[in-house]
């Protein structure tokens, strides 16, 4: 299983939220090439950058630091945060990033995102599909929508999407353990994709029954922030 360790960026800075509320904010490091470098050294291979300044505003506003990242480390970065228009994707790839995270504008847009999958090849996106009560959440997770999950996740696979990540909204930031049983049922439904769990990641042990599960891949932020996990430590899992 792939350990993806989570940068979320404001003003250039490495910070995390809590649930996605911006007035729940913390500074955790001012340099993020120097927590990216630290991953690396660990022998971490991916990465998973998020621009909190691009999701606000609605365009993509943290390209440089992707650049920087991009250019000073060999991690594999997939971006998201922001990217409403082709535009945007260029400058994502053009500074760097392996994959383009997008989520909203898939349920939003489905036409503009359908013909991105196209033109860029649909092996270049990382699907984000925030969850609450197995129904799509997007505009911040404040809104919930009447689409189920699964009818979400498959109308993208039969477009050739093949790297899709699921966060369940009510456990992100909190520390509280990943929602396993959603996660497990997902894997079941779509064993073909690149599937990797997001939000509530607390120990070693969350991230072993993720992987005893079928996860590909693991999402982890705050729990490595606020210590809960050793990066030394996750090398164990890959």
């Amino acid at each position: 299983m792939d350990i993806i360790p989570a940068i979320d960026i404001i003003d250039g800075k490495c910070v995390r939220l809590t649930q996605g509320d911006y007035d729940q904010k913390k500074i955790y490091n001012e340099r993020p090439l120097e927590v990216a470098m630290q991953f690396e050294d660990a022998g971490l291979t991916r990465l998973h950058l998020v621009d909190l300044d691009g999701a606000k505003a609605g365009s993509v506003k943290n390209w440089k630091v992707l650049e920087t990242l991009a250019s000073k480390t060999a991690m594999v970065i997939d971006f998201g945060g922001g990217i409403k228009s082709a535009e945007d994707v260029d400058i994502v790839f053009e500074c760097g990033a392996k994959l383009a995270t997008v989520g909203s504008m898939a349920v939003k847009n489905e036409e503009i995102f359908s013909d991105w999958l196209e033109q860029y090849g649909a092996d270049r996106f990382f699907l984000g599909a925030d969850v609450k009560d197995e129904k799509i959440a997007i505009g911040g997770w404040l809104e919930t929508t009447d689409i189920w999950v699964y009818d979400f996740m498959e109308k993208y696979v039969q477009k050739g999407v093949t790297n899709i990540f699921c966060t369940d909204v009510s456990k992100d930031g909190l520390l509280e353990g990943p929602s396993v049983d959603l996660y497990k049922t997902l894997v079941e439904q779509f064993p073909d994709i690149y599937f990797v769990a997001s939000g509530g990641v607390s120990s070693m042990e969350d991230l072993e029954k993720l992987k005893e599960i079928g996860c590909k891949g693991a999402i982890v932020g705050k729990a490595i922030y606020e210590g809960r996990v050793n990066i030394a430590d996750l090398r164990f899992l890959i």
